[in-house]
């Protein structure tokens, strides 16, 4: 299909996981939803967070690159914009890392859907791998149904990832494992979301 091969989904799909499976905002907010308002509530986020990455992946193979090349302020705002956002989120995930997580009334479909598309619209963890790794993956010169089944595929993947999170951390054990052990992990990733917030700014 226009030079697109089962290697390149491959490779994409193992550089996918990797990045999904990193303690980055997205990964965090399917969690707290998981926790909070249970199996229905993660993957629902969990889909909202898939559906923009997705739509981060066609617009890097739209030319997402060139865009930002002709016009950098915008990347640069949406860049420090994206770094406040994750300084913000570490700040949050530090402070409450001792706090019980309190199962609560489900959140609204709609609601918790939403708030997964809000994360990822601002996540420069997302923008940056659509904007990086797509562009070293595959060959330019896509067709349109190319990219609209790496778009498709990357959302089914991500969508897969925060479904079988959200279905684990509904099991007692693996929720109680996970409770127990909550001060050490919520810091470590705010210490890693700190990092990367700093970065993006003193790079930007």
């Amino acid at each position: 299909m226009d030079g697109l091969t089962v290697a390149h989904l491959l490779a994409f799909n193992v550089a996918l996981l990797v990045a999904v499976a990193g303690p980055g905002p997205a990964f965090v907010l399917c969690v707290q939803a998981s926790l909070r308002g249970g199996r229905r509530e993660g993957i629902v986020t969990g889909a909202g967070l898939a559906v923009v990455a997705g739509l981060w992946t066609l617009a890097a193979l739209l030319g997402l690159e060139t865009l930002f090349s002709v016009f950098p302020l915008a990347y640069t705002i949406l860049k420090v914009g994206g770094a406040f956002l994750v300084l913000a989120f570490a700040v949050h995930t530090w402070r409450t890392a001792s706090d019980p997580v309190a199962t609560a009334v489900p959140t609204p479909s709609r609601q918790a859907f939403l708030r997964g598309v809000l994360l990822n619209l601002g996540n420069p963890k997302s923008i940056l791998f659509s904007a990086g790794v797509l562009l070293v993956i595959f060959p330019p010169g896509l067709s349109g149904p190319a990219m609209a089944l790496i778009t498709v595929n990357h959302m089914l993947l991500e969508l897969a990832v925060y479904a079988t999170l959200a279905t684990l951390l509904n099991r007692a054990i693996v929720r109680d494992r996970y409770l127990a052990m909550k001060p050490v992990i919520s810091k470590a990733t705010a210490l890693i979301l700190g990092g990367l917030g700093l970065r993006l700014l003193v790079t930007s």
